[in-house]
Protein backbone atom coordinates (compact mmCIF):
# COMPACT_ATOMS: atom_id res chain seq x y z
CA UNK A 1 0.00 0.00 0.00
CA UNK A 2 2.85 2.33 0.77
CA UNK A 3 4.30 1.91 -2.74
CA UNK A 4 0.91 2.44 -4.13
CA UNK A 5 0.19 5.61 -2.16
CA UNK A 6 4.03 6.49 -3.26
CA UNK A 7 3.49 6.17 -6.80
CA UNK A 8 -0.14 8.25 -6.84
CA UNK A 9 1.56 10.95 -5.21
CA UNK A 10 4.22 11.47 -7.64
CA UNK A 11 2.17 10.79 -10.66
CA UNK A 12 0.37 13.68 -9.10
CA UNK A 13 3.38 15.53 -8.50
CA UNK A 14 4.36 15.32 -12.08
CA UNK A 15 0.92 16.45 -13.26
CA UNK A 16 1.56 19.74 -11.17
CA UNK A 17 4.73 20.36 -12.59
CA UNK A 18 3.12 20.18 -16.00
CA UNK A 19 0.33 22.17 -15.20
CA UNK A 20 2.76 24.81 -13.84
CA UNK A 21 5.21 24.63 -16.39
CA UNK A 22 2.39 24.97 -19.12
CA UNK A 23 0.78 27.68 -17.39
CA UNK A 24 4.58 29.57 -17.29
CA UNK A 25 4.59 28.97 -21.12
CA UNK A 26 1.27 30.39 -22.31
CA UNK A 27 1.68 33.42 -20.28
CA UNK A 28 5.14 34.19 -21.39
CA UNK A 29 3.41 33.77 -24.75
CA UNK A 30 0.69 36.12 -24.03
CA UNK A 31 2.70 39.20 -22.64
CA UNK A 32 4.24 41.12 -24.93
CA UNK A 33 8.16 41.56 -24.38
CA UNK A 34 9.08 44.92 -23.26
CA UNK A 35 11.56 45.31 -26.09
CA UNK A 36 9.15 45.75 -28.97
CA UNK A 37 8.79 49.02 -31.29
CA UNK A 38 5.90 48.97 -34.02
CA UNK A 39 5.71 49.67 -38.08
CA UNK A 40 2.64 50.66 -39.85
CA UNK A 41 2.40 50.13 -43.90
CA UNK A 42 -0.28 51.14 -46.19
CA UNK A 43 -1.95 49.47 -48.89
CA UNK A 44 -4.14 50.42 -51.86
CA UNK A 45 -6.26 49.14 -54.25
CA UNK A 46 -8.07 51.71 -57.09
CA UNK A 47 -11.20 50.04 -58.78
CA UNK A 48 -14.03 51.02 -61.25
CA UNK A 49 -17.54 50.51 -59.51
CA UNK A 50 -19.44 48.22 -60.59
CA UNK A 51 -23.21 48.37 -59.10
CA UNK A 52 -25.05 51.87 -59.31
CA UNK A 53 -27.71 52.55 -56.68
CA UNK A 54 -30.19 54.57 -57.15
CA UNK A 55 -33.43 55.68 -55.30
CA UNK A 56 -36.84 56.08 -56.70
CA UNK A 57 -39.70 57.48 -55.50
CA UNK A 58 -43.23 58.68 -56.44
CA UNK A 59 -44.74 61.40 -54.06
CA UNK A 60 -48.73 62.23 -54.64
CA UNK A 61 -50.64 64.87 -53.05
CA UNK A 62 -54.40 65.29 -53.16
CA UNK A 63 -57.79 65.67 -51.71
CA UNK A 64 -59.26 64.14 -48.36
CA UNK A 65 -59.85 60.69 -50.82
CA UNK A 66 -57.35 58.61 -49.36
CA UNK A 67 -58.17 55.54 -51.26
CA UNK A 68 -57.99 57.03 -54.54
CA UNK A 69 -54.38 58.59 -53.67
CA UNK A 70 -53.50 55.39 -53.16
CA UNK A 71 -54.36 53.82 -56.08
CA UNK A 72 -52.74 56.77 -57.92
CA UNK A 73 -49.58 55.97 -56.32
CA UNK A 74 -49.69 52.08 -56.53
CA UNK A 75 -50.33 52.97 -60.38
CA UNK A 76 -47.43 54.65 -60.86
CA UNK A 77 -44.90 52.86 -58.55
CA UNK A 78 -46.10 49.18 -60.28
CA UNK A 79 -45.41 51.12 -63.55
CA UNK A 80 -42.01 51.61 -62.90
CA UNK A 81 -41.56 48.22 -61.63
CA UNK A 82 -42.52 46.86 -64.49
CA UNK A 83 -40.32 49.15 -66.27
CA UNK A 84 -37.47 48.34 -64.03
CA UNK A 85 -37.88 44.51 -64.90
CA UNK A 86 -38.12 45.10 -68.44
CA UNK A 87 -34.88 46.90 -68.14
CA UNK A 88 -33.26 43.30 -66.94
CA UNK A 89 -32.83 44.47 -63.32
CA UNK A 90 -33.40 40.82 -61.32
CA UNK A 91 -36.74 41.34 -58.56
CA UNK A 92 -33.48 40.60 -56.20
CA UNK A 93 -32.18 43.88 -56.81
CA UNK A 94 -35.38 45.91 -56.22
CA UNK A 95 -36.75 46.62 -52.66
CA UNK A 96 -39.29 48.77 -51.05
CA UNK A 97 -37.64 51.00 -48.51
CA UNK A 98 -39.70 53.74 -47.78
CA UNK A 99 -43.79 53.69 -47.52
CA UNK A 100 -45.39 57.11 -45.88
CA UNK A 101 -49.03 58.19 -45.66
CA UNK A 102 -49.09 61.73 -44.07
CA UNK A 103 -51.93 64.25 -43.31
CA UNK A 104 -51.88 67.93 -45.01
CA UNK A 105 -52.73 70.78 -42.70
CA UNK A 106 -54.35 74.12 -43.11
CA UNK A 107 -54.27 76.61 -40.72
CA UNK A 108 -56.68 79.42 -39.95
CA UNK A 109 -54.75 82.67 -39.15
CA UNK A 110 -56.06 84.70 -36.50
CA UNK A 111 -57.31 87.98 -37.06
CA UNK A 112 -55.44 90.87 -35.13
CA UNK A 113 -56.76 92.03 -32.52
CA UNK A 114 -58.76 95.69 -32.82
CA UNK A 115 -60.33 96.92 -29.42
CA UNK A 116 -62.27 99.69 -31.54
CA UNK A 117 -64.18 96.69 -33.51
CA UNK A 118 -65.03 93.62 -31.01
CA UNK A 119 -67.44 92.71 -33.36
CA UNK A 120 -64.83 91.46 -35.79
CA UNK A 121 -62.63 89.16 -33.24
CA UNK A 122 -63.73 85.46 -34.00
CA UNK A 123 -61.84 82.88 -31.96
CA UNK A 124 -59.26 80.67 -33.21
CA UNK A 125 -59.32 77.27 -34.48
CA UNK A 126 -58.50 74.96 -32.00
CA UNK A 127 -56.35 72.67 -33.72
CA UNK A 128 -55.44 72.84 -38.21
CA UNK A 129 -57.50 71.40 -40.51
CA UNK A 130 -57.41 68.51 -42.74
CA UNK A 131 -57.65 69.42 -45.98
CA UNK A 132 -55.99 66.07 -48.28
CA UNK A 133 -53.00 63.57 -48.00
CA UNK A 134 -49.65 62.87 -48.83
CA UNK A 135 -48.39 59.67 -50.03
CA UNK A 136 -44.35 58.80 -50.61
CA UNK A 137 -43.01 55.40 -51.58
CA UNK A 138 -39.78 54.77 -52.57
CA UNK A 139 -37.71 51.56 -54.08
CA UNK A 140 -34.16 51.07 -54.10
CA UNK A 141 -32.39 49.86 -56.99
CA UNK A 142 -29.19 48.21 -57.81
CA UNK A 143 -28.11 48.65 -61.67
CA UNK A 144 -25.53 46.52 -62.24
CA UNK A 145 -24.96 47.36 -65.74
CA UNK A 146 -23.95 50.97 -65.86
CA UNK A 147 -24.38 51.92 -69.29
CA UNK A 148 -28.01 51.37 -68.38
CA UNK A 149 -28.11 54.07 -65.39
CA UNK A 150 -28.91 57.08 -67.34
CA UNK A 151 -31.49 55.17 -69.00
CA UNK A 152 -32.99 53.62 -66.27
CA UNK A 153 -32.84 57.16 -64.09
CA UNK A 154 -34.75 58.53 -67.08
CA UNK A 155 -37.71 55.99 -67.94
CA UNK A 156 -38.02 55.90 -64.45
CA UNK A 157 -38.84 59.68 -64.88
CA UNK A 158 -41.27 59.03 -67.55
CA UNK A 159 -43.02 56.73 -65.77
CA UNK A 160 -44.08 58.90 -62.71
CA UNK A 161 -41.12 59.00 -60.88
CA UNK A 162 -40.75 62.39 -59.03
CA UNK A 163 -37.96 61.80 -56.35
CA UNK A 164 -34.96 60.39 -57.28
CA UNK A 165 -31.89 60.13 -55.31
CA UNK A 166 -28.30 58.93 -56.34
CA UNK A 167 -26.36 57.37 -58.05
CA UNK A 168 -24.36 55.93 -55.18
CA UNK A 169 -22.00 53.49 -56.55
CA UNK A 170 -20.66 50.57 -54.66
CA UNK A 171 -18.59 47.70 -55.52
CA UNK A 172 -20.25 44.14 -54.87
CA UNK A 173 -17.56 42.30 -53.78
CA UNK A 174 -14.71 44.67 -51.79
CA UNK A 175 -13.29 41.46 -50.38
CA UNK A 176 -10.96 40.27 -52.85
CA UNK A 177 -9.97 44.06 -53.17
CA UNK A 178 -9.57 44.25 -49.38
CA UNK A 179 -7.30 41.33 -49.50
CA UNK A 180 -4.94 42.77 -52.29
CA UNK A 181 -4.30 46.09 -50.12
CA UNK A 182 -4.11 43.95 -47.09
CA UNK A 183 -1.13 42.07 -48.68
CA UNK A 184 0.11 45.24 -49.81
CA UNK A 185 0.49 46.92 -46.89
CA UNK A 186 2.00 43.89 -45.10
CA UNK A 187 4.58 44.01 -47.39
CA UNK A 188 4.93 47.48 -46.60
CA UNK A 189 5.29 47.43 -43.19
CA UNK A 190 7.84 44.31 -42.86
CA UNK A 191 9.95 46.18 -45.75
CA UNK A 192 10.15 49.61 -43.36
CA UNK A 193 10.83 46.83 -40.32
CA UNK A 194 13.79 45.62 -41.70
CA UNK A 195 14.83 48.79 -42.78
CA UNK A 196 14.81 50.18 -39.03
CA UNK A 197 15.94 47.24 -37.86
CA UNK A 198 19.06 47.71 -40.18
CA UNK A 199 19.57 51.01 -39.47
CA UNK A 200 19.41 50.82 -35.77
CA UNK A 201 21.54 47.77 -35.64
CA UNK A 202 19.39 45.52 -33.96
CA UNK A 203 17.99 42.19 -35.21
CA UNK A 204 14.27 41.54 -35.95
CA UNK A 205 12.40 39.37 -34.01
CA UNK A 206 9.34 37.57 -33.80
CA UNK A 207 6.20 39.12 -34.76
CA UNK A 208 4.10 40.02 -31.30
CA UNK A 209 1.18 41.72 -32.57
CA UNK A 210 -0.91 42.72 -36.06
CA UNK A 211 -3.88 44.92 -36.22
CA UNK A 212 -5.30 46.85 -39.39
CA UNK A 213 -7.68 49.08 -40.56
CA UNK A 214 -10.61 49.88 -43.58
CA UNK A 215 -10.76 52.95 -45.24
CA UNK A 216 -13.27 53.66 -48.58
CA UNK A 217 -12.58 56.65 -50.34
CA UNK A 218 -15.04 58.59 -51.41
CA UNK A 219 -16.54 57.48 -55.08
CA UNK A 220 -15.80 60.26 -57.56
CA UNK A 221 -18.21 59.80 -60.42
CA UNK A 222 -19.90 62.74 -63.59
CA UNK A 223 -23.83 63.35 -64.20
CA UNK A 224 -24.45 65.54 -66.94
CA UNK A 225 -28.17 65.43 -68.95
CA UNK A 226 -28.18 64.93 -72.45
CA UNK A 227 -30.64 66.60 -74.80
CA UNK A 228 -34.11 65.06 -76.40
CA UNK A 229 -37.21 64.76 -75.08
CA UNK A 230 -36.75 63.20 -72.29
CA UNK A 231 -33.13 64.26 -70.68
CA UNK A 232 -30.76 60.92 -70.07
CA UNK A 233 -27.81 61.71 -67.60
CA UNK A 234 -24.88 60.41 -68.42
CA UNK A 235 -23.51 58.92 -65.23
CA UNK A 236 -19.35 57.78 -65.22
CA UNK A 237 -19.11 55.36 -62.04
CA UNK A 238 -15.65 57.15 -62.07
CA UNK A 239 -13.10 55.40 -59.31
CA UNK A 240 -12.75 54.31 -55.56
CA UNK A 241 -10.04 53.51 -53.31
CA UNK A 242 -9.82 50.77 -51.38
CA UNK A 243 -7.01 51.58 -47.95
CA UNK A 244 -6.02 48.94 -45.49
CA UNK A 245 -3.72 50.10 -42.86
CA UNK A 246 -1.85 47.72 -40.87
CA UNK A 247 0.35 47.86 -37.99
CA UNK A 248 2.76 45.26 -36.66
CA UNK A 249 4.66 45.15 -33.73
CA UNK A 250 7.60 43.36 -33.21
CA UNK A 251 10.42 41.87 -30.96
CA UNK A 252 14.00 43.81 -30.79
CA UNK A 253 16.66 40.75 -30.68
Amino acid sequence: MKNYFSSVKAFLLFLFIVAVFWYVSAYSRSVVPERTFTVSGEGKVVAVPDIAQLSVGVLTEGGENLTDLQKQNTEKINLIISYLKEQGIDQKDIKTEYYNISPRYQSTPCPLYLPTYPEIIRPCPSSPEIIGYSISQTISVKVRDLSKAGDILAGAVKRGANTVYGPNFTIDDPVSLQNQAREEAIKVARKKAKSMAKAGDFRLGKLVSIQEGFSDLPITYGLEAKGGAVSIPTIEPGSQEILVNITLTYEIR
